[in-house]
């Protein structure tokens, strides 16, 4: 992908809002939450100011006008300019059209899952596995209260909708093969636990395991 001038998610969100019509900071926050864009990004108004500055600095926006009623501090109206503009619907493009790696902390915690005995890693998945039923039972309710706003508008709204029950079939099949034992490798991960609550420590169980104590996959994974 390429390399933004300025790359904070925001900053899309912020060229959004000028592609429609002229805005001060304040407006932009208002409309992003009222559009229920802060669960698709993350938006706070520190965050906002610097992102402002920093495309005005770049030749994305400029100030369209100020403005002041009565006592209150003068209000900045920001536009789009042309350059912007080609940016949003650049960077807009290449956000939908090319695949990016991410690395999404429950994917990190999957890949050391053998860390925790099996049991309580079944324990845990299937605590996740409840929080995400509690997201989705809400989010369903929301769905629901947005039922006269048309498909287009909440696209990322059912996309998340997927995501979570794909991670939900996942984590709890997941769970249910370590609780039968089904899952491929729970011998040796629950040897190994076992022999860690005996005070083996780790110098002695590299040494069982190289020996092929707990098999020759258990020997590839961890002395690789």
């Amino acid at each position: 992908m390429a390399k933004r001038a300025v790359s904070n998610p925001l900053a899309l969100a912020v060229l959004a809002c000028l592609w429609e019509r002229p805005m001060y900071p304040y407006e932009m926050t208002t409309t992003m939450k009222e559009r229920g864009k802060e669960d698709s990004i993350r938006l706070n108004f520190g965050s906002l100011y610097a992102v402002i500055k920093s495309l005005e600095k770049h030749g994305f926006i400029e100030v369209a006008q100020t403005e002041r009623e009565g006592n209150r501090p003068e209000r900045v109206v920001y536009a789009i300019t042309p350059a912007g503009r080609q940016e949003a619907e650049e960077w807009l493009r290449e956000l939908v059209e090319i695949p990016v790696k991410e690395y999404p902390a429950i994917e990190t915690g999957l890949s050391l899952l053998p860390m925790l005995p099996p049991q309580v890693a079944a324990d845990l998945l299937e605590r996740r596995r409840d929080r995400i039923d509690a997201d989705i039972a809400e989010r369903t309710v929301l769905l629901a209260e947005a039922s006269g706003l048309p498909e287009l508008f909440m696209v990322e709204f059912h996309y998340r909708m997927a995501v979570l029950q794909a991670e939900r079939a996942f984590v709890a099949d997941l769970a249910a093969r370590i609780r039968d034992r089904s899952i491929g490798g729970y011998d040796w991960w629950e040897q190994l636990h076992e022999l860690l609550t005996q005070g083996i420590g780790m110098e002695e169980l590299r040494e069982r395991i190289a020996a092929g104590a707990f098999g020759k996959e258990a020997a590839e994974l961890f002395l690789s």
